[in-house]
């Protein structure tokens, strides 16, 4: 065997460069994927995420098959893994797509290079988003996301000349030592991405536009490829290409009625950019995922975390009957619209004055698209810790009259309120002691009281950080911080502050469905 693919976050068989890079080498090959205990023990992994994992494996191992190349299973530390294959059969080339992941695959890559240095294995590395390796500015990187999204698509090799290995069946979630998970999952796989992506273009997404905000019409109006990105079952240049074949048919029909199709899918388009966008931060600045990206933030909120608060906020028991009905949604299903994942977020950091590192640990392993990058950036943005970024401070007695306005949404998820009228729904607490008994939903024991007040809460996060903003020091940092992570991009709104007399005047900034649900 002189040829391993490396299989992480790229689990599909089309537009696949390492694959392809397998097939052109001399010698015979092996596709790996391993089962990293480093994954299943950091705070992060869910057991829907290896669910979905190995969903995806099972589909993706079959396909391979069929043309010759074998995809081996291993459970184990890779360094380990690697070291085996190398005693049993020996190679001298390892193929991996990059991977701009969580904080501990970035040590592992580091140790993996320095492995196959010292064994004389030659490992080579392929450009799987639009994220830049090394990038020394921003300046240009609009430019060269566009080129490579433009660029043509890595063939799929006729096949493969596989290595004679012997493969044991796939482990069943019980052996990895992962509990039930409970949630009804999208379906995995490369099949199902595809099939995602074409209804998408083709049946739902004419009203993405005015249809993301909201959980009830986001839930089919949106692309729902956010696991499938994530996971690699598709990439972004496929969904980019597709979807500007997509806008290029729609134009050549000439159908007066297709507009509306044109600018739904052109926003859907841009929000890929903006997926790259924001992985690239993470990229180039690793210390996000455990650091207030504005280091003048540092104390704000470590010190004032309130573990009762987080419990409710957790359990979707806050007495918000908007934020409850998120929540509880998001564990039973593993997906929310971006909208509401920001008013999870918002309320959490603001309302709740709880800090983005363990309200941020506890959503990935709720997000069944949890992608690091744009994870922890939206942690932090959403929280005002980036220090360039407008102060989104959600309301969400105001977010459940706007987006679930006939209450559709909170009766779902939070039946308590079932019996509530509609006009008090978003405010139950409003009712009197005699309405709450006649309703069937006494506060403080079938649902709970505001666990803080709205007003008073959000007038003290606001005073906190205005004035944390107002300062010279955290106005030289945001300069800072704008110059190395900015966007760039012409003709879409930059994300940082107004340069202004008063910090509390922000510059527009995008509402966007960053992790292109």
């Amino acid at each position: 065997m002189s040829i391993v693919v490396w299989l992480k976050k790229d689990l599909r068989s089309a537009h696949h460069a390492p694959l392809a890079a397998a097939a052109a080498l001399p010698g015979a090959a092996l596709a790996v994927f391993v089962m990293e205990p480093e994954w299943l023990a950091s705070p992060e992994c869910d057991a829907q995420h290896v669910a979905f994992t190995l969903a995806c494996l099972a589909e993706l191992r079959s396909v391979l098959a069929e043309r010759g190349l074998p995809l081996l299973v291993q459970v184990g530390p890779v360094l380990q893994v690697f070291a085996e294959l190398q005693r049993s059969h020996g190679f001298q080339h390892l193929l991996s797509h990059e991977e701009t992941g969580s904080g501990w695959t970035y040590a592992r890559d580091l140790a993996v290079g320095d492995w196959c240095r010292a064994q004389g294995v030659q490992w080579q590395e392929f450009a799987h988003t639009g994220v830049i390796r090394r990038l020394r500015s921003r300046n240009g990187w609009a430019a060269r996301w566009q080129q490579r999204m433009a660029a043509p698509q890595v063939a799929m090799p006729a096949g493969w000349a596989g290595a004679r290995v012997a493969m044991s069946d796939l482990p069943t979630l019980a052996q990895l030592g992962c509990t039930p998970h409970g949630r009804q999952l999208q379906a995995a796989g490369e099949a199902a991405a595809r099939a995602t992506l074409h209804s998408f273009l083709h049946l739902r997404g004419g009203d993405y536009r005015q249809s993301l905000s909201s959980p009830l019409t986001a839930e089919e109006g949106c692309s729902r490829l956010g696991p499938h990105l994530a996971f690699g079952s598709l990439s972004v240049r496929q969904v980019y290409q597709a979807t500007e074949a997509r806008i290029a048919q729609i134009k050549a029909e000439g159908d007066p009625d297709g507009r509306h199709w044109v600018a739904a899918l052109r926003g859907f388009s841009g929000r890929l950019h903006w997926h790259c966008h924001f992985m690239q931060k993470l990229e180039d600045a690793p210390r996000i995922e455990f650091q207030n990206f504005a280091r003048v933030c540092d104390g704000l909120r470590e010190n004032d975390f309130d573990a009762a608060r987080f419990e409710a906020w957790c359990a979707g028991q806050t007495g918000y009957p908007m934020v409850d009905a998120c929540m509880r949604s998001l564990r039973a299903t593993g997906w929310l619209n971006f909208r509401m994942r920001a008013m999870l977020v918002s309320f959490a950091s603001y309302h709740l004055w709880l800090h983005w590192r363990a309200t941020g640990v506890f959503l990935a392993r709720q997000f069944l698209d949890f992608e690091p990058g744009i994870h922890w950036s939206q942690m932090q943005m959403q929280s005002g810790t980036t220090g360039i970024n407008t102060l989104r401070i959600y309301s969400p007695t105001k977010q459940a009259q706007d987006h679930d306005p006939a209450g559709v949404f909170i009766r779902r998820w939070v039946p308590e309120l079932a019996q509530v009228p509609l006009i008090l729904l978003a405010t139950p607490w409003r009712m009197g002691a005699a309405q709450q008994r006649s309703v069937g939903c006494v506060l403080g024991q079938d649902y709970p009281a505001p666990i803080v007040d709205d007003a008073a809460a959000v007038k003290m996060a606001k005073e906190r950080l205005y004035g944390l903003r107002g300062t010279a020091e955290s106005r030289a940092e945001a300069d800072a911080i704008q110059n190395r992570h900015g966007s760039r991009k012409a003709g879409l709104p930059r994300t940082g502050m107004a340069r202004s007399k008063s910090p509390r005047v922000p510059q527009a900034s995008p509402q966007l469905d960053l992790f292109v649900d």
